[in-house]
Parts: structure tokens; sequence; C-alpha cells
């Protein structure tokens, strides 16, 4: 019954998950909460992910406070607060902080999951970096589970 997916959030709160993220990802809306059509979260961009495409997933990102670099096929954008984005699946993009503070933003994953793969992410800790950035060769093996590819 939809009713009893009610989920009410306070300032400050997220969803637990499996495994403990950092606060810079505060999950609000988990995959199951969403019967798997969504997943929320408010993120924290402090370091830059690099060019990759979502082979099933539609990424939605609405930004809160600061600005955030984007790179989306071959061009490059600037959001500002207040801006929203759409990044459909199958199309190549990069996001960056070019902001400091780092911009905050929602972000939106449909179908959902995004928050399983950042928990296989932080599971994994260093090892899917090189030299505190994240390395698509050892991030790749994590993100095929969720239909995303890094460039190599």
């Amino acid at each position: 019954m939809a009713k009893d997916r009610f989920l009410l959030l306070h300032p400050g709160e997220a969803r637990p998950g499996r495994v403990p993220l950092p606060p810079a990802f505060a999950v609000k809306a988990m995959t199951g909460d969403t019967e798997t059509r969504f997943s929320l979260l408010e993120v924290t961009l402090a370091r830059d992910i690099p060019r990759h495409v979502h082979h099933e997933a539609d990424e939605c990102v609405y930004v809160l406070e600061g600005e955030l670099g984007i790179d989306f096929a071959d061009e490059s954008h600037v959001a500002t607060k207040g801006t929203f984005v759409l990044l459909p699946h199958g199309v190549p993009h990069a996001l960056r902080a070019v902001s400091d503070p780092p911009p905050r933003l929602l972000q939106i994953s449909s179908p959902g999951g995004w928050e399983h793969y950042l928990e296989e992410l932080f599971e994994a800790g260093p090892a899917v970096l090189t030299d505190g950035a994240v390395d698509p060769v050892k991030i790749n093996p994590v993100a095929a589970r969720y239909s995303i590819a890094y460039e190599e």
C-alpha cells in the first residue's frame, strides 16, 4: 500500500543504508523507498567525478548552493544555485566543483540504485583511487554492476 511508504525526514536527517556513507552523501530516498523508481541524495561535491556514462539511469541535478561544472557530450556548462540539469542516460558527462565551498546539490537517479553504488564504492575505499582521485580502471569493475562506465 502506498500509504505504508510515506517518509518524512527532518533537516539534516538521512536514510540509513547497508554501509554508512560520509556526510557529503545524505540519502533522502532509497531505491527501496520508491519501488525502484528513483533514488534521491543530497550531495556536497567535494571530489570531481570524471567523465562517465550511465547506460540505464537518467540523472537529475538541482544545485542548492555553489557552482557546479558540467561537461556534457562536447559542451561545458556552469550550473549555479537554482539550476536544474537533466543528464540523460547514454551520454558521457563529468561533474566538478567550480566554487569554494564545493557545490551542494540534490541528485536523483531514475531508476534508482545510486545509493547502492556509493555503498560499494565506500566499501572499496582507496582501492578505487590513485593519488586520491577516482581511477577509471579501478572503479569500472564496480561501476559496471550498475551499468556505468568511466572513460579510461
